[in-house]
């Protein structure tokens, strides 16, 4: 015990941390403070045992995949999109299998572009099962306030009974489905899907999701839905919800334990099986089981952020809502009471055991011993289908440690100078308090991760600089300038490495790691190239830019000068070194490594192809998805680098683009196709014609005339090299 602490004092000291440890815990958990830590703790218990769970065996999943376009083209000469009648060809396998019913994660929104007996195939076929479900999208998110009473659940919605926006199928298909399922999520506050809607509130009446639908279909004829705030009650089935009436899913893998069949295998199979030959599926593999359809192919089906995935098949939360429902394995979250008693219970014990411990060694194993209880009883406890905060209690029980062994040390004499080296610690910057926490850190060298470098310079600021009045003129322009650039770095989580003049070196995913570092790279590359033009605009209204200086680009450049601060952007993502780089007696945080070299080589390219400003490499559009618009550009050798490197031209992003634009990007696709084809010719028409609509689109024109001139003379395979261009400047 401490000496110089009387036994009610050290009461008094045990009980009063307790309480505001646990007042402040209370609060922060109220206003959601710990939401974000939360969420990543619960995700790391649906990683952890998502594989424990067995997926329901009545559940298939049957997929369109890459490989069963692939085939269709190849065998029954279909493109993209297929024509419906294959949709029904699988329905009438599914029929002739005894299925029980099958949901499309689709939105047939639009007639057949085969005219309207494809439609009428795909109803028919729909009509004869009688177990379809189509999908709906309400774009609004949600129809109206949670569920809570009594409702009749509704199987069909019809266009005129909405009053918002809405994609629905098409009435052929709707009136031929036996129910329709809502599809229109929203995830948690940071982006993650972990939560979904079994029905929407519509008109007085439930509306089911897609998961609830299939069961619908499937023959389940329970017409009521009761509500009371806490559960679901349809029929047999007592769902446990939030006070948003959504229900805690538990993930049990990825698509591939629910053993996937693909398209192609089963329209294979009722060929074969129409034929009187051996199938490839036998149809009793489909018989009484639930079917999940839905697109599988890159870029078209829809991604999502689940707790144990960044890039989820959308299709995956419907599914794992069926699975849960027929498994009765819902999560539920703990009641208030529950979660206030672990706070109260964890914070209290570690105040009283550290005050009274007599030794250091033993309040520490306590805050230990406490600590592991807490995350034991959280694994546990989600076994066994409930959801227990553990950030809440965590950091309470820390708070509570601290600050008895604060207590514990002002009481002390001979220890006054620690508690003022602790208290300096606490109130040290950031980056000092993380490297007093781990001194490993100040070490020379770093890690290898994946991450994405950026590069940026401005076009011929030499010629903009040497054209300014004064030396100071150029510091406040190139400050200016900087700062904006930088602000829109930091806003999309990057970090600055350092500034080489006018030029910025950034990088994304560290020092926290952030999985969608490509695109975060690549939004902040397009908000820059769109800051331009404010930071043009300002830079001439307060004179930072002369006429001068911009008649001195005219001059260098021999054309108009739109923007005279114009960005070129490079952004490459790979494996790079991540770490303190230099002396141990001065080091920066650095990046290193051939992807980053790359993306500077992406900058100056720019040049060469005379782009809209950003260049971008062959794994950052890979991890960056499909909302964005790129145009695809020549193979290029850049120095130092032998193998060759598609480039592609970030545009902008899909949702701000316009009908022209898309158009346009198809156009230019067919173009290159010709290109690389060489069939320079044609390749020139459509390139020509994509400059002429657009003057200003000096790639289409450089393209142009090198078709023109391949065309006129054919190039020689030393001269044509696979298309490949050699950048012979870095």
């Amino acid at each position: 015990m401490i000496k110089s602490i009387k036994s009610r004092a050290k009461l008094a000291a045990a009980l009063s941390i307790a309480a505001v440890s646990f007042a402040v815990c209370v609060l922060a958990t109220a206003t959601g403070v710990f939401d974000f830590l939360e969420y990543k703790t619960y995700d790391l218990r649906a990683n952890l045992f998502a594989s424990s769970f067995k997926p329901s065996d009545d559940i298939i999943v049957a997929l369109l995949d890459q490989a069963s376009i692939d085939w269709a083209n190849k065998e029954r000469g279909w493109s993209w999109p297929w024509p419906r009648k294959a949709y029904a060809q699988i329905v009438d396998y599914m029929n002739v299998g005894g299925a029980k019913a099958i949901a499309f994660d689709v939105l047939f929104s639009e007639p057949s572009a085969y005219g309207k007996e494809d439609d009428a195939a795909f109803a028919a076929s729909s009509e004869r099962f009688g177990g379809v479900v189509q999908a709906v999208f309400f774009g609004g998110g949600t129809l109206g306030e949670p569920l809570l009473g009594e409702f009749s659940v509704v199987e069909r919605v019809s266009a005129d009974r909405l009053a918002f926006s809405a994609q629905l199928p098409i009435e052929t298909l709707r009136s031929a489905a036996r129910a329709v399922g809502s599809v229109t999520g929203k995830p948690d506050s940071d982006g993650v899907f972990r939560r979904y809607k079994l029905f929407e509130p519509l008109d007085g009446e439930a509306l089911p999701s897609l998961g609830a639908a299939i069961l619908i279909a499937a023959g389940f004829e329970e017409k009521t839905v009761v509500s009371d705030g806490r559960f679901i009650k349809w029929g047999d089935y007592e769902i446990p919800i939030d006070e948003n009436a959504k229900a805690l899913l538990r993930f049990k893998g990825d698509l591939s334990r629910y053993v996937p069949y693909s398209a192609a295998d089963i329209l294979q199979s009722l060929e074969a099986y129409s034929k009187g030959e051996e199938p490839l599926l036998p149809p009793e593999d489909f018989e009484g089981k639930y079917i999940a359809f839905g697109f599988y192919a890159p870029g078209l089906y829809d991604i999502f952020a689940s707790p144990i995935s960044s890039v989820y098949p959308g299709a995956g939360m419907h599914i794992t809502m069926l699975d849960n429902m027929l498994s009765g394995d819902f999560i539920a979250e703990f009641p208030l009471w529950a979660n206030i008693l672990i706070c109260f219970l964890s914070i209290g014990s570690i105040a009283f055991l550290t005050l009274y411990a007599n030794r250091v060694y033993l309040s520490v194993a306590a805050l230990f011993a406490v600590e592991s209880a807490l995350v034991g009883l959280s694994a546990l406890f989600y076994v066994k289908g409930f959801w227990m905060i553990v950030v809440a209690p965590t950091a309470g029980t820390f708070a509570a440690f601290v600050a008895a062994a604060l207590c514990k040390y002002a009481a002390e004499r001979g220890q006054k100078r620690f508690i003022k080296s602790a208290f300096g610690q606490y109130l040290s910057p950031v980056v000092i308090d993380a490297l007093l926490t781990d001194p490993s850190k100040l070490k020379l060298g770093g890690e290898e991760r994946e991450m994405t470098a950026i590069f940026t310079d401005i076009r011929g600021f030499s010629t903009v600089s040497e054209a300014l009045e004064s030396p100071s003129k150029l510091v406040e322009l190139l400050n200016y300038y900087l700062t904006v650039m930088s602000d829109i770095i930091l806003d999309y989580q990057g970090a600055i490495d350092k500034y080489e003049g006018d030029a910025i070196i950034g990088f994304f995913g560290a020092p926290i790691y952030t999985p969608n570092h490509a695109a975060l790279a690549c939004k902040a590359a397009i908000a820059m190239k769109k800051a331009e033009l404010s930071v043009n605009r300002e830079a001439i209204k307060n004179g930072l830019i002369t006429q001068k200086a911009i008649d001195a680009l005219i001059k260098k450049y021999a054309a108009p000068i739109q923007t005279p601060v114009y960005t070129r952007i490079g952004v490459n993502s790979g494996d790079m070194v991540v770490g303190n780089m230099g002396t141990q007696k001065k080091m920066n945080y650095t990046i290193m490594g051939n992807a980053v070299n790359l993306a500077a080589r992406l900058e100056g390219a720019n040049k060469r192809y005379d782009t809209g400003g950003i260049l971008i490499g062959e794994r950052t559009k890979e991890l960056a998805g499909d909302e964005f618009i790129y145009r695809r550009l020549s193979k290029i050798r850049a120095v130092g680098v032998q193998t060759p490197l598609r480039l592609y031209e970030l545009i902008d992003l899909k949702q701000n683009a316009s009908p022209l634009l898309k158009e346009t990007i198809a156009q230019w696709n067919i173009a290159f196709d010709r290109y690389e084809n060489r069939e320079f010719a044609k390749a020139f028409e459509i390139f020509s014609a994509i400059y002429g609509e657009n003057n200003r689109d000096l790639t289409a024109k450089r393209y142009a005339d090198i078709c023109d001139a391949y065309a006129q003379k054919a190039p020689s395979a030393e001269e044509w090299d696979d298309g490949i261009d050699n950048l012979s400047e870095k």
